[in-house]
């Protein structure tokens, strides 16, 4: 039961970091990782995906200050 739930998870985690990079604003990435994450894995899967577009979006801008 335990890997049937974490499949689960893996499977909603994948597409939704995938296109939380999609965008060029925080916002941007946040929806299109939240509404991957939405229609993969339900309403936990957009929270997750609305997080990982925001962490994308941090290490972007970070990315972009070092330089």
């Amino acid at each position: 039961m335990i890997k049937f739930f974490a499949a689960i998870a893996l499977a909603t985690v994948i597409p939704a970091v995938g296109l939380a990079a999609c965008g060029h604003t925080m916002e941007q990435r946040a929806a299109s990782g939240g509404a991957a994450g939405l229609i993969v894995g339900g309403p936990v899967g957009a929270a997750v995906g609305a997080t990982a577009g925001a962490v994308v979006d941090k290490v972007d801008d970070a990315h972009k200050d070092s330089k």
